[in-house]
């Protein structure tokens, strides 16, 4: 984010940040959502911070920004019934507010749980068929999801479903090969490819009982061909 803010700077650009997955996650004490001109923030509820249905945030410190986007997200009115933008109807309804209101201050304890479950996976999961994600102690990543690589992707899937283990392709089609994006699906991007055929993602979840952390490592230790 470094490189990306200074080349942002000299070519002036606006950094847009992505931060759906990472409420909570920092590089160098600076939080996500803390780098750009602006970032986007997903309380779908399957996220670290998740409310009852859709739901999101934009944060950024930029004033006239921050007034702008006050204007779009409500039909690009900042008086009723007066339109100066082509806008949105993208207002968070008060009950998914209530909610987020009251699951915000545990947060951080339910992160720090995800991080020692990810530890637990990393140093428990020695199987040679299983690429793990790197952990540091530095407390930045903020383990969203745990995902995995391996090219036994579907066999992995399938054994561990077998035996009573739920787990998500994030994601299997690579941008560039979406029909959304039929202009760059000629393009030959091979580690991204191979990525996207290799990612699984374990379960990951504050809520997890050691029952269920011992299995799934016990599980994934057991696979082979």
């Amino acid at each position: 984010m470094d490189e990306i803010m200074e080349f942002a700077h000299d070519n002036d650009l606006l950094v847009l940040e992505d931060s759906a997955q990472a409420h909570g996650a920092s590089i160098n004490g600076i939080k996500a959502g803390a780098w750009g001109h602006a970032s986007g923030f997903s309380f779908y509820p399957g996220k670290n911070l998740g409310a009852l249905g859709d739901a999101g945030a934009i944060t950024t410190n930029d004033e006239q920004l921050y007034t702008i986007l006050k204007v779009l997200r409500n039909y690009g009115s900042a008086v009723k019934y007066e339109n100066s933008y082509a806008g949105y109807n993208s207002r968070l309804d008060e009950i998914q507010a209530a909610m987020l209101c009251v699951k915000l201050p545990f947060l951080n304890e339910e992160i720090n749980i995800r991080r020692e479950i990810a530890k637990e996976f990393i140093l428990k999961i020695e199987n040679p068929l299983i690429k793990l994600p790197k952990y540091n102690d530095e407390n930045e990543h903020v383990w969203h999801l745990f995902v995995i690589r391996t090219d036994k992707r579907t066999e992995l899937k399938d054994f561990l479903l077998k035996n009573g283990v739920q787990t998500l392709v994030h994601y299997p089609i690579p941008p560039h090969k979406q029909k959304a994006y039929l202009k760059y699906n000629h393009l030959s991007m091979p580690i991204t490819e191979k990525i996207h055929q290799e990612v699984l993602s374990l379960p990951m979840d504050p809520n997890l009982t050691k029952n269920d952390i011992d299995k799934i490592i016990k599980l994934v230790n057991e696979f082979h061909l």
